[in-house]
């Protein structure tokens, strides 16, 4: 392929663009790349490539849209700059170097094609300046306060732009939970549990299994929405004893 065709596949394709820096796509990982959702919830296991993939997409859109915002929240700033980094890793790893800046800090890379990369900690009070976002990154979403992902929502009003929420949950309570659940077709939803990825071994899993106890390994590496290890009853249990479907009890109707 030519230096001028490899260049058109990079810029019409995130996935082609992870290829071209040597990072190649689990399956899931390609389809949040290529997914055109505007609500993605990805629920992935520590150390799946859940972050990693976050950042490609961010670095491809700023680097291929001119004008484009994205916004990277977390509960706090420096869970925030990590991203960041990983973002600016990326950039670095292209050919021929990163991008041309026109200004880059700790918080804040502004690309002299217009595009902006920002960061911010999960703060209501310190988010609602922003508009017309693009790409909008809410990491570790299990942990970011209500009040803050609903001040999030309206950065997507106007721009049509998309919002990927990732995280491993944090019990069965808050905004990211409730949007899991009872979210309906408002949001593309994509699990990863710690074996369906190739580079965590079955012995590291032995090994964390025992170390958390089962409540913490199935939140982290399971994916799974658990109850506290002191609470008396799991969530799981208790939505099974009840149901809305009356009819076996009333055969011969009411």
């Amino acid at each position: 392929m030519s230096r001028i065709a490899s260049d058109i596949a990079r810029a019409l394709s995130p996935v082609e663009f992870c290829r071209s820096i040597g990072f190649e796509p689990d399956p899931w990982q390609a389809q949040v790349l290529e997914s055109r959702h505007p609500r993605i919830l990805l629920n992935a296991a520590r150390q799946t490539g859940k972050s990693w993939v976050c950042a490609a997409l961010a670095c491809w859109v700023a680097c291929y849209e001119p004008g484009a915002l994205v916004l990277v929240v977390a509960p706090s700033l420096r869970q925030s700059q990590e991203l960041y980094l990983k973002i600016r890793t990326i950039a670095r790893s292209m050919d021929g170097g990163a991008p041309p800046a026109d200004g880059d800090s700790a918080s804040v890379w502004s690309l002299s094609n217009g595009s902006r990369v920002a960061v911010l900690p999960g703060s209501e009070q310190t988010i609602r300046a922003f508009s017309s976002v693009r790409l909008l990154l809410l990491d570790e979403s299990s942990r970011i306060e209500d009040a803050t992902a609903a001040a999030c929502r309206p950065f997507l009003a106007v721009s049509g732009g998309q919002m990927i929420a990732l995280s491993t949950p944090a019990g069965c309570r808050g905004w990211w939970y409730e949007a899991w659940e009872n979210g309906g077709n408002d949001y593309e939803r994509i699990e990863v549990k710690a074996r369906d990825c190739p580079r965590i071994t079955e012995d590291f899993l032995r090994a964390e299994l025992a170390a958390l106890g089962p409540h913490m390994f199935a939140a982290e590496y399971e994916c799974s929405f658990v109850s506290g290890a002191f609470t008396l009853f799991d969530e799981a249990d208790l939505k099974a004893m009840f149901t809305t479907d009356f009819a076996p009890l009333f055969p011969n109707g009411v």
